[in-house]
């Protein structure tokens, strides 16, 4: 789908328009492609006293062979950073916070174009002092402010990490500092102590890997389909026997296999079991992506309207990870993703049934993660928000242009970054990220 507001202010007359009447100006974002760096410019790290990541960081920097600097002077004043990576787990009362202001204030303007703002810190649940607490939870609301300051494509994420955790930093710095989180920002996430395995090859970190994709045929679901098998998973590609012949086409393309199956019948959990335990002697990621609306306000919305989609969205999903779990056809150390919307984050109108199943996927992350986490599982969530579909594609022109536009990056996202950040929780270095809710939505002003 065309974003012909996009086209125009890239263009010479837009870009004067743009400018003088303060329209948004979306930046042409940068989105991963093989064998690019995976952070495009010198990286800025910096600590507040007493943090204790640093050696963490800068292994994981050196790791990806990024220039880094870890003071303002040792660069060239003139020249754009590629990320700003400031370690705030030092930070202990509210008046530490001027440590940000110490750090950020003389080189946020020298950020590059799709630059990259991490701050990390420690979850404000897991420490004893009131004051620790709240310094530490005062990061969220400076790392989404920075977000929506940030220019030309540029992110800030905050990523808490609990102590004992430090070594499971690599597979979240490396997807928030490159190209593949381009339409994820002001996301806070958690990292905490699992034992995780790093791959040997982290541009094909799910060879040797079984990944199920529901709702596979077209959209989103292709997308992720794609993701996962370019990231050396085997894909068994799932949808309704109607979609049967796209199904079939996305599977060939990417190397998988197919499942034509309606999730909602009474037989459909059994059913995928066997066929996952016989096929594929069982399964190391799952995700839930099979999804429909069913749109219409909550006076005029009938029953069948009501119960497909909280069925199809949340309810067959559950049916489905009973059945997997209780019969151990997911492998201790698997991971269970579902997707969720910024609908079930901030409710939508016209979508109440939707955003009651989809704030429903959160709950599953919620209840699941912590029960499954002696396994080894990881349960996590991506929530996206204006992604350019064909489904997006038939909303009316002036909403669909206010849901392009409302987020800190003024553009839609595509199915390629919902994909991406599915990729970063599939991935075996991520054992330390499970009960997230992460959404992929250019930072949009609806919900928190």
């Amino acid at each position: 789908m065309t974003d012909r507001y996009q086209k125009l202010a890239r263009s010479a007359v837009g870009r004067t328009l743009v400018k003088r009447l303060g329209l948004p100006n979306p930046a042409r974002l940068r989105r991963h492609q093989p064998g690019q760096p995976v952070v495009d410019g010198p990286v800025l790290f910096g600590s507040a006293p007493k943090g204790r990541l640093g050696e963490a960081v800068l292994d994981l920097l050196k790791a990806v062979e990024a220039t880094v600097l870890t003071s303002a002077a040792e660069a060239d004043p003139e020249h754009r950073y590629g990320a700003l990576v400031f370690d705030a787990t030092g930070i202990e009362r509210s008046e530490d916070l001027h440590e940000l202001y110490r750090f950020f204030h003389p080189v946020i303007r020298q950020l590059g174009g799709n630059g990259r703002v991490i701050v990390l810190g420690t979850p404000p649940e897991l420490l004893d002092s009131p004051r620790q607490s709240v310094a530490q939870r005062a990061l969220e609301g400076f790392t989404r402010a920075v977000g929506k300051e940030v220019q030309r494509g540029g992110t800030a994420q905050l990523v808490y990490v609990a102590p004992g955790a430090e070594a499971n930093l690599a597979a979240t710095l490396r997807f928030f500092l490159s190209a593949r989180s381009a339409y994820v920002s002001g996301q806070v996430v958690r990292i905490g102590t699992a034992p995780v395995v790093e791959p040997a090859d982290w541009d094909r970190p799910l060879a040797g890997k079984v990944a199920l994709v529901t709702g596979a045929a077209r959209g989103i679901g292709e997308a992720i389909a794609e993701v996962l098998a370019r990231d050396g998973a085997h894909v068994v590609c799932l949808d309704i026997p109607a979609a049967g012949e796209d199904l079939s086409k996305v599977a060939n393309r990417v190397g998988g296999t197919t499942v034509q199956l309606d999730i909602t019948s009474a037989e459909a959990p059994a059913i995928l079991a066997a066929h996952l335990s016989e096929r594929h002697g069982g399964v190391d990621v799952v995700v839930h992506n099979a999804g429909i609306t069913r749109d219409k306000t909550l006076g005029r919305m009938d029953d069948a309207r009501w119960d497909s989609a909280i069925d199809v969205n949340l309810s067959a999903q559950e049916r489905i990870n009973e059945v997997l779990l209780r019969d151990n056809v997911i492998h201790d150390g698997g991971r269970l993703i579902g997707l969720s919307s910024i609908s079930g984050v901030a409710g939508n109108f016209g979508q109440t049934n939707y955003s009651t199943s989809k704030a429903g996927v959160i709950g599953v992350v919620q209840a699941l993660a912590p029960a499954l986490r002696e396994r080894g599982i990881t349960v996590n969530a991506v929530a996206p928000g204006f992604i350019e579909t064909r489904l997006t594609s038939a909303i009316p022109l002036f909403t669909r242009e206010a849901g392009r536009r409302m987020n800190s990056l003024a553009q839609g996202g595509l199915p390629i970054d919902v994909a991406e950040t599915i990729a970063w929780f599939a991935s075996p270095g991520a054992g330390g990220v499970t009960g997230n809710v992460v959404r992929v939505c250019g930072q949009s002003l609806l919900g928190a």
